[in-house]
């Protein structure tokens, strides 16, 4: 299970197994829990298991690979550095993004200290209720650090220059702890000239794609059809899209009621609107969302102009906002919120879109932020489509997809 990309890798006990599941479902639309899912070949030849994939695994070796679950606040080099050097000196650690979630491999001076970090820390949190350590023994010799700044650090060599923006540290990297061989080796580097914000998408992929992106396609404008015409509107279209790239402009289709065409910034954003959102629930209907024959949007009477929008979310911070990119999911988060804020004030704002199952309002660098779990996916994704760039106390909040499995 590939959990933050709401994917999975299946092997099939032979070639023709495989070959007919593949042709039974190019005829047949599969469903899990009322949610289209697509199938297709995986480029790996074989699945390894946790348990075959930890390199050395229980082997004790003076590199450490850290895996960060539940991780609600950020991590870097110095607050790892803060846990882990209490119990030796730490001469390397690199930090990277992987599906299996935030990772890091954190080199010691001796073998000794790294088997008494892994014998302490082991399954404890961080921070209280969150941000727990999941520690294996790497298969790795030796670190290689070629930039100190917040994803790594060679403290034994300070005079180090710190990394161009965006530019990741060591792409090898994120497969060097092998700790789950299947989800390294399907991402295709990140190579395409042609992307805009290359940089920013290396740093929040690892240097590489997520999988079923392709990274080449240059189509901008988006059509998405099966609309709920009694419901949506731009602005709604808008907060759903903007998830996945900055949006130009958008149209409804007067003489098409339950169809829209939707501008966004380039081509790699527009794909990865279509990846995430194809067969969405909002309002009822089910989204079918496909790149459009229109490479543009004619600007006219009936579009909405959204290019100098400041509620766009890839104007700044694009690394971190592409990292965050998924379907649909049912937790939401909500950020720039009133510092007084109060749970029962971010309930109240968003009961009226469906089950609450649970919420936190929490501090983050100082500002308050809130996490929201529904019901099922559509419920958050009216959430947030009604209720991103609303105003509460003053504050205008922002809302996107958490892709925390619970609070």
């Amino acid at each position: 299970m590939l959990r933050a990309k709401n994917q999975a890798l299946i092997q099939m006990q032979d070639v023709p197994s495989a070959v007919n599941a593949l042709q039974f479902y190019a005829n047949v639309q599969p469903s899990i829990r009322g949610r289209n899912v697509y199938v297709q070949f995986s480029s790996h030849q074989e699945l390894t298991t946790m348990e075959q994939s930890q390199g050395r695994g229980d082997e004790p070796n003076r590199i450490l690979l850290v895996t960060v679950h539940h991780m609600l606040y950020p991590m870097t080099v110095d607050v790892l550095y803060q846990v882990f050097s209490p119990h030796g000196s730490v001469e390397k650690i690199v930090t990277f993004q992987k599906s299996a979630g935030f990772q890091a491999l954190i080199q010691y001076q001796s073998r000794q200290s790294a088997v008494a970090a892994r014998s302490t820390l082991q399954g404890r949190n961080i921070y209280d209720g969150c941000c727990q350590l999941d520690i294996q023994f790497s298969n790795l010799d030796e670190l290689q650090v070629n930039y100190n700044n917040d994803r790594s650090r060679d403290f034994t060599n300070p005079n180090l220059p710190t990394e161009q923006k965006g530019r990741p540290s060591q792409p090898g990297y994120g497969d060097a702890g092998n700790m789950y061989a299947a989800q390294g080796s399907g991402a295709r580097a990140v190579g395409f000239p042609q992307m805009a914000n290359a940089a920013a998408i290396a740093a929040a992929f690892g240097g590489g794609l997520p999988p079923g992106i392709t990274g080449t396609n240059d189509r901008c404008t988006v059509l998405v059809s099966n609309l709920n015409p009694d419901r949506i509107d731009e602005d709604k279209l808008f907060n759903l899209f903007s998830i996945y790239g900055n949006i130009v402009r958008i149209k409804l289709l007067r003489n098409k009621p339950d169809h829209a065409l939707i501008q966004m910034g380039d081509g790699f954003q527009a794909e990865l609107a279509v990846h995430f959102l194809k067969g969405a629930m909002l309002f009822e209907k089910r989204l079918e969302v496909n790149f459009s024959k229109h490479p543009n949007i004619t600007q006219g009477a009936d579009t909405h102009e959204y290019i100098n929008s400041n509620l766009n979310r890839f104007n700044r911070n694009a690394a971190k906002n592409y990292r965050y990119c998924c379907s649909p999911t049912k937790m939401i988060h909500l950020s720039t919120l009133p510092q007084d804020i109060t749970e029962e004030e971010i309930v109240s704002l968003v009961e009226e879109h469906g089950t609450i199952v649970n919420s936190k309002v929490f501090e983050m660098n100082g500002k308050k932020q809130a996490l929201v779990q529904f019901g099922n996916e559509e419920q958050a994704t009216e959430a947030l489509v009604c209720k991103h760039a609303s105003t509460l106390s003053g504050s205008v909040i922002r809302i996107s997809f958490s892709q925390l499995q619970n609070i």
